[in-house]
């Protein structure tokens, strides 16, 4: 039997060993995806996931005829080149549900103090296969939907018209279709607060205003989010977002859990009905009345788009003749309205529901409700848990274009000076400073414990607090993620040796070649303040209102 060579095995040795458990299997993949990626063969996936934080370390596509070997070297890349922002380690057992391969991985791996079992069942691979399956099944529906390159054309205008810059959720706008069975679709944008970016149509107010009030009083329960979810009556057209998790190993600032969005035009229509549930998919009728709706939204937005602003949504209404795809030469005239009160009512409904029931949750003549707020850090910036050298710190105050210095003087006999760093684009990283400085300036940086209920995930939420009492998201981490909760502690331990003061650095560069490791001249606030608790600053653990992945 083939064996790794000795100096693979120290350098395998020099890696950390949590008591984590990995599944990994070979499977043969739906016909499609297979032919893409390799060739006119059928194709194979090989997948190692870490049990205990449900990622998948690494994959690889292989035909057939590829052996054993195949799953011992993504093996090996998922100890050593992982991918996503998770470190090089080695797990304490790795389970897979095939004999042979269990006995060639305890040959392979005897040196490594792993211990290698078989099961009859690996429930991760299995609802990440079975994922794969009922994504590809969708698509394929999807792709035989009528009016589809009609559709997809109307998605990228829209996503560059960007209502969701002008609308929030709550500012409703009515399209009067008069055709068949869709008199009036009332649309709702989503994507302000930068969660998630799309077009709902509601076929009624009642719908609208039902889900709503659902969501506000669910006490955040996933059973009752979902049930309020599949009650809407709605076509709707979202877009995903693709993640991209790496790790930066930089001597400029130290390594940590970072997450970069990266916005990627990718449509998808649907329609969600009380007793249908959710189609990702929409029939002849359906698609036509969507597609002229969403042409009027277009014409409607790209008319008023300057009398849109965030404190102001007027009345305005504008009629347009609208081209039949399906009837050459024939026009339908639609009419598209603001509704202004309807706006203001789900307002007042939605702010009753901030109120906190428990008065002890703030101190006594503070705001007694509390939003945070995701609009500050803008959308595809870089985020990092690190420090800066002392020598480092130095020459950067006097260089960027902003510096907050701190109220006080501090020690200095740490490794360095605890920081966030956040790079974006030039013009964004003005944007944000100025935002800053509008609020009053940075008070506190501080950690708090969130979760998503409908998703059952923990995190450990980023938030900045400003002078004006806001809080504001600059970042979302897996409570459980091992490089993450490193990170933390390092942070923390800086934090005590500094009095509590740190810093955030707002630097540019984003697409540049410093990316993740920004030089001095790219370096354009700094901002020293104290890092508090969530305690501290009497902040209870935070839900996700809502979590809905149309």
């Amino acid at each position: 039997m083939t064996t790794l060579n000795p100096s693979t095995i120290r350098r395998l040795k020099a890696l950390p060993q949590l008591s984590s458990v990995w599944e990994g299997d070979r499977r043969s993949l739906p016909l499609p995806i297979a032919e893409a990626s390799v060739d006119d063969e059928h194709g194979d996936c090989i997948l190692w996931v870490d049990g205990q934080s449900a990622m998948v370390r690494a994959m690889d596509v292989v035909t057939p005829d590829v052996g054993l070997e195949g799953m011992v070297r993504t093996l090996l890349r998922a100890f050593e080149r992982p991918h996503g922002a998770v470190e090089p380690m080695l797990p304490s057992k790795i389970v897979v549900r095939d004999r042979e391969l269990q006995f060639f991985l305890r040959g392979v791996l005897q040196e490594l103090n792993i211990i290698v079992e078989h099961v009859s069942e690996l429930p991760l691979i299995d609802e990440i296969f079975y994922g794969l399956q009922s994504s590809l099944e969708a698509r394929t529906l999807a792709s035989e939907q009528p009016y589809q390159d009609e559709l997809d054309e109307l998605a990228r205008v829209l996503w560059e018209d960007a209502p969701w810059q002008l609308l929030d959720e709550e500012k409703i706008i009515a399209l009067h279709l008069n055709r068949s069975d869709v008199e009036t679709l009332y649309v709702s944008t989503l994507g302000m607060l930068g969660v998630e970016y799309g077009v709902l149509m509601y076929r009624s107010v009642q719908s609208l205003t039902q889900f709503r009030q659902r969501v506000l009083t669910s006490n955040n329960s996933a059973e009752a989010l979902e049930e309020a979810f599949l009650q809407q009556d709605c076509f709707f057209l979202t877009f995903e977002q693709a993640s991209e998790h790496d790790l930066v190993n930089s001597g400029f600032v130290s390594p940590s859990s970072e997450v970069e969005l990266i916005n990627d035009l990718s449509p998808a229509f649907g329609n969600l009905h009380p007793l249908e549930g959710m189609r990702p998919y929409l029939y002849e009728e359906e698609a036509l009345s969507a597609l002229l709706a969403l042409e009027a939204l277009h014409r409607f937005i790209r008319q008023h788009r300057k009398q849109f602003t965030q404190d102001s949504f007027p009345t305005l209404s504008s009629t347009y003749r609208i081209p039949l795809p399906s009837e050459s030469g024939k026009k339908v005239s639609i009419q598209v309205e603001t509704l202004p009160e309807l706006a203001e009512e789900l307002a007042t409904m939605t702010e009753a529901s901030l109120t906190l029931d428990d008065s002890d949750a703030v101190e006594e003549g503070e705001m007694s409700s509390l939003i945070v707020r995701d609009d500050l850090v803008p959308q595809g910036s870089f985020y990092n848990v690190g420090y800066l050298p002392w020598d480092t710190l130095e020459l950067v105050r006097p260089s960027v274009r902003v510096h907050q210095p701190a109220d006080n003087a501090f020690p200095t006999k740490s490794d360095g000076f605890p920081i966030i760093l956040i790079q974006t684009s030039r013009p964004k990283a003005i944007v944000m400073i100025e935002e800053l400085q509008s609020s009053g300036g940075l008070k506190s940086i501080c950690f708090n414990p969130g979760e998503d209920p409908f998703a059952q995930e923990s995190y450990d939420l980023g938030l900045l607090q400003t002078k004006d009492g806001a809080f504001h998201l600059f970042g979302e981490f897996f409570e459980a993620d091992p490089v993450h909760v490193r990170a933390r502690k390092k942070w923390e331990q800086r934090c005590a040796k500094t009095k509590g003061y740190c810093g955030l650095v707002i630097a540019m560069g984003i697409k540049g070649a410093s990316r993740g490791n920004p030089q001095l001249k790219d370096m354009m606030g700094l901002f020293e303040v104290q890092a508090m608790s969530g305690k501290e600053l009497g902040l209870p653990p935070l839900q996700r209102l809502q979590s809905f992945d149309l």
